[in-house]
């Protein structure tokens, strides 16, 4: 997870998938919108006259507050109160602790690093040379963001551990009788972060890229500078600041996940601060877990803020304009067959491959059985879909991804209509209290939420999974419904108050109603993500309330390999094909807004 970034959101790459912040100051954070009603209209000037409380919009920035302070502040408010207490100062010197933070800070970082390095390597060659095949080698690279990181360590655990399929081939090879290679440990764990997060570097690497303004490079061209002397030169350092940002958005997001260090780094005693509170909450090693897991919370809380205020302090690259002519392809020339083989060759190993592996586990009776037609049975994926604990866990993921979705999409629409189509001094306030979540690492939302629940009643019941969903991917929609809100003109607003309607009618009746599509798409991926989280739920679940993402991680562990596999199949299947059909939608969507645009 993504703890849920220059402004960056998938939905502008045709993939609105994953956990992404908002970095630096938005335009509803730092005033009203240019298409305000509010500042356009002789009728806002009358709103201001008749006083704040004079129209509805006043009782929906109230509502939308109440609902915030809730899901929001109240949580982090609690695990910052909890945690700073003076009894915790022991749990933070705990040796056990130090090691956990230390091995987090270090996989996180060095995970992010290669993330980002692969990620703008990849940004570069598939958006800027001319090198044959970049849409479908673009969707290839990206399967890594669209698959659950804990699936994804399942999969490359069929591929490489010591009875895996490349490590049997290898032995083979080699007349050895110890495995060749070893995905557990500390060395797996940053392998494949990095593995799954490099497509959000690619994914904000590649957007600054596209913005980049084809004139300066073709300015370059006349003055003589070569291709690559142009790139080097030109471009690069005005990708400079996406290239760190994106770097913090890995850093963040890999910080904050459970599913891999769990399952490649705890079977060889590799411990992060995720999986020393699950081991807290879960093994009863500690008579009174609470404290010691908020104080754990608050240090994940500083480390992430840390990463999202040093993001802002950034340049913000908006010297990029993205006006004039695309910049020109930089010609491989002759490395041209050299690069696309190589680039093949990689996506077929870290993408392709482990899919494979994955699908061949679920596809076989046991562990260790060969690969033959006749040993080649669904009878783990029947019965992965028939027991009661996975049909449980699939009806509990998809009624709470279900509620989660429609919570944000209607808060998400209210959210984003107040910062982009209203003035108000709340607005900044607003804008990184919605955001804020998205920064922080899942397992920080879901021991907020644990300290809570007692509190409002909802302790052991799926209410509180609820709540931190809503809370973590709120602003998912937020990012969905911007854009369309801010593109409505401003005429239509005026229409419609010179008409006689209300603030709050007009800002029903025109903005919301035609960025409701936008909204849409922003809940269809908000129940596409959650249908398929852990890090929250393994810390909220509660005897009857486990999701499908518990229930696979369950089987993994009670070494049940083949039924987690072949769940674990269907999640990816359905996974990939429900975002990428959304992406594709919001995709046509937007081209067909461009085109009514340029005629």
């Amino acid at each position: 997870m993504i703890s849920s970034n220059n402004s960056v959101s998938l939905q502008s790459a045709a993939l609105p998938v994953g956990r992404v912040i908002t970095a630096g100051p938005s335009p509803a954070g730092q005033g009203p919108s240019r298409h305000s009603p509010l500042r356009h209209s002789p009728a806002g000037q009358g709103r201001a006259r008749r006083g704040p409380r004079g129209d509805g919009l006043h009782w929906l920035r109230l509502a939308v507050w109440a609902v915030l302070v809730l899901l929001v502040l109240l949580p982090l408010g609690v695990i910052v109160f909890r945690g700073v207490q003076p009894s915790n100062a022991g749990v933070l010197t705990d040796p056990d602790v130090l090691a956990a933070a230390w091995n987090s800070i270090s996989s996180a970082a060095g995970s992010a690093a290669l993330a980002t390095a692969f990620g703008a390597l990849l940004a570069v060659v598939l958006d800027r040379t001319d090198l044959p095949g970049r849409t479908v080698l673009r969707w290839i690279f990206l399967l890594p963001f669209l698959i659950p990181p804990f699936i994804g360590a399942m999969s490359w655990m069929a591929l490489l551990a010591p009875a895996g399929t490349v490590n049997k081939a290898l032995m083979a090879l080699t007349g050895s009788s110890d495995p060749v290679l070893d995905i557990y440990g500390g060395g797996g764990v940053v392998f494949l972060l990095a593995v799954h997060s490099y497509p959000l570097a690619y994914l904000v690497i590649s957007a600054a890229l596209r913005r980049v303004p084809g004139s300066l490079e073709e300015a370059a061209r006349i003055s003589g500078a070569g291709g690559v002397r142009t790139f080097c030169q030109v471009t690069l350092p005005l990708v400079r600041p996406a290239v760190v940002a994106a770097f913090v958005l890995t850093l963040v997001a890999n910080l904050s996940d459970f599913g891999i260090p769990a399952l490649i780094g705890l079977p060889e005693r590799y411990t992060t601060l995720t999986t020393l509170v699950y081991r807290y909450l879960a093994s009863g090693t500690v008579t009174n877990p609470l404290p010691a897991v908020a104080a754990i919370g608050v240090v994940l809380l500083v480390l992430g803020l840390a990463a999202v205020l040093l993001q802002r302090r950034l340049p913000t690259g908006s010297e990029l304009g993205g006006s004039g002519a695309a910049a020109l392809p930089l010609q491989l020339g002759n490395w041209r067959p050299a690069v696309t083989a190589l680039l093949w060759f990689t996506a077929a190993v870290v993408c392709i491959l482990p899919l494979l592996a994955l699908t061949e586990q679920a596809l076989l009776p046991a562990p260790g059985v060969p690969l033959t037609w006749e040993n080649l049975t669904l009878a783990n994926i029947t019965r992965a879909v028939t027991s009661g604990g996975a049909l449980t866990g699939i009806a509990n993921s998809v009624l709470l991804a279900l509620g989660a979705a429609l919570a944000c999409g209607i808060l998400g629409l209210g959210v984003g209509a107040l910062l982009t189509r209203t003035r108000h001094r709340s607005n900044a306030a607003l804008d990184v209290t919605a955001m804020l979540p998205q920064a922080l690492p899942g397992l920080v939302l879901a021991v907020a939420w644990l300290l809570i629940a007692p509190a409002l009643g909802i302790f052991n019941t799926p209410w509180v999974i609820l709540g931190a969903y809503v809370m973590a991917f709120l602003a998912l929609v937020v990012q969905s419904v911007r854009a369309p809100l801010e593109s409505v003109p401003v005429s239509l607003d005026e229409a419609a108050r010179i008409s006689g309607a209300g603030p709050l009618r007009t800002l029903g009746d025109v903005a919301l109603r035609l960025s409701v599509p936008a909204a849409v798409s922003g809940a269809v991926v908000v129940a596409l993500t959650a249908v398929r989280e852990l890090t929250i739920s393994i810390l909220l679940v509660a005897p009857g309330s486990q999701t499908l993402g518990v229930v696979i991680f369950n089987l993994q562990q009670a070494g049940d390999y083949n039924s987690a596999s072949a769940l674990a199949l269907l999640v990816t299947i359905v996974g990939v094909a429900g975002l990428s059909a959304t992406a594709a939608l919001g995709a046509r969507r937007t081209a067909r807004t461009r085109f009514r645009k340029g005629n």
